[in-house]
């Protein structure tokens, strides 16, 4: 478990959503300092002289490089930002699931790679945020970068477990944020689900399973493709 009081923290995708939600709550944990980073730095709301507005383009290897080497002091990573496509994976085109890769999987890889030693000096935490598509057909090219970083970070906490990192992976469906306003199906309250997330690094979970939907999608990775296919079918 890894306690928030007095710890360093990037979170990226830190602008708007779910990433101005973690700085928010985290500042109501007593963090030493948040690395908050956006491609635009300038759209940070510095309302906390603890917040330190940072330029992060996870995309790009260059500014990945540059952030470890300005924030060196990190010892919790929160890969929060995102890009939704849902494009068809039978598309003649792959730009946008190339695009949800880069951003969705390469980015936090990256990210995780630049800054594991320093956390693992700091017996620190990395945070992976997926999506219940990982478990469901349903999102496109979206969900097949969300199975690839569900993965991604099993692979990573055996890596890094042994090493002191706990590493946590965030799991749900719609929230009431910019990326869920093209459904009005009900959707999850941003700060109920950073909570969660929070929470559950406190207390060491390996897995935060933020809403009903993910629970349940994870109970039915046990039964057969065609039964799951079929629930999906009937609902």
């Amino acid at each position: 478990m890894t306690s928030l009081v007095d710890q360093t923290v990037l979170v990226t995708g830190a602008n708007r959503g779910m990433g101005r939600e973690y700085v928010e709550q985290l500042l109501g944990r007593g963090v030493k300092k948040i690395y908050a980073a956006a491609r635009d730095p300038q759209q940070i709301h510095a309302t906390d002289a603890r917040i330190v507005p940072l330029h992060l383009d996870v995309t790009s290897a260059v500014s990945v490089a540059e952030a470890a080497e300005t924030a060196t002091d990190v010892s919790v990573l929160i890969n929060n930002a995102g890009i939704a496509r849902g494009a068809s994976v039978l598309g003649r085109s792959t730009d946008g699931l190339r695009a949800e890769l880069e951003t969705n999987l390469f980015g936090p890889l990256a990210l995780a790679s630049a800054f594991a030693d320093r956390i693992v000096e700091r017996s620190g935490a990395i945070v992976n945020v997926s999506s219940v598509l990982a478990w469901l057909p349903i999102g496109g090219s979206y969900g097949v970068s969300k199975a690839a970083m569900w993965s991604a970070t099993d692979s990573m906490r055996t890596e890094l477990a042994p090493r002191g990192v706990q590493v946590v992976g965030v799991y749900m469906g719609l929230v009431d944020t910019d990326m869920g306003k093209y459904s009005d199906s009900p959707k999850s309250d941003p700060a109920d689900v950073v909570r969660q997330v929070l929470d559950g690094i406190e207390s060491g979970t390996a897995e935060v399973l933020a809403d009903e939907l993910s629970r349940q999608a994870r109970a039915w990775l046990s039964e057969p493709v065609q039964k799951r296919l079929a629930r999906l079918m009937s609902s």
